[in-house]
């Protein structure tokens, strides 16, 4: 099956995942697929299985296609079911997939493999949904997905605009973006939440930017603030102002 286990690690490094993460995937031991794609081990029936459920392939396509030569015929059809509905297709980087993102963004192949999932009010644009953690944007809550419209040019984006920024030093995070007319190439990133505080980042370190469109999270996740919270972000905020008084003066 030396074709099979071909696959299998093709597969894996097309969604830029860790042996690890296809490994928890597929129910096995890591150990186990690193045997499969060195070839010291036969994948078992079951495991195949499950890949061809994941990329949507058939076991005859696993055992008997290598699928690295026929790459092209693959994605092909892949955008093909993607297109069958009609709709625009987003693609979805989740939180496990972010450092995947950062070194294929912009590799046709990687994005293609992206789960994606459409939206009726959303149409015509170039759009990408991000997973974020964290409550640097409360009250938006952690676990939401973020559905941003691609940014082509960051002279068009208005101060405070909610972007998801993919950099190179920073990877992906959802923040304000704020501009200085007077220094070009940086721009600084803020969040909703006074108790972290604003970041400069340099404009030619920012790999994408996606401006805010639609945010998606569970009715359970909705964050509810309390007493102590709101004491200590206006706590936070008089901090913030007293200094800023003091370098004025």
């Amino acid at each position: 099956m030396a074709i099979a286990n071909q696959n299998l690690k093709y597969l894996r490094k097309l969604r830029g995942w860790t042996q690890e993460e296809f490994a928890v995937k597929l129910g096995i031991k890591r150990s186990l697929l690193g045997a499969y794609e060195e070839e010291r081990a036969e994948p078992r029936i079951d495991v195949l299985e499950v890949v061809c459920d994941i990329f949507k392939l058939t076991l005859d396509d696993i055992l008997r296609k290598d699928l690295s030569e026929s790459k092209t015929n693959y994605l092909a059809k892949r955008r093909a079911m993607k297109m069958a509905s009609g709709r625009s297709e987003i693609p979805f980087v989740p939180v496990k997939a972010a450092a995947g993102y950062l070194a294929g963004y912009a590799d046709p192949e990687f994005v293609d493999e992206l789960n994606t999932f459409t939206l009726p009010m959303l149409t015509g644009g170039n759009y990408r949904a991000f997973e974020i953690i964290g409550d640097s944007m409360l009250p938006t809550p952690s676990g939401s997905v973020i559905v941003g419209e691609k940014v082509n040019d960051l002279e068009e984006v208005k101060n405070n605009t909610p972007c998801i920024v993919v950099s190179r030093h920073e990877g992906i995070v959802y923040k304000r973006v704020q501009k200085n007319g007077r220094v070009r190439n940086k721009i600084t990133l803020a969040s909703d939440n006074p108790s972290f505080h604003p970041y400069t980042v340099n404009a030619e370190d920012v790999l994408e930017m996606w401006q805010a469109q639609v945010v998606i999270s569970k009715t359970s996740q909705q964050h509810r603030w309390d007493m102590g919270q709101l004491t200590n972000i206006i706590s936070d905020l008089q901090e913030q102002v007293t200094a800023m008084k003091k370098r004025m003066n």
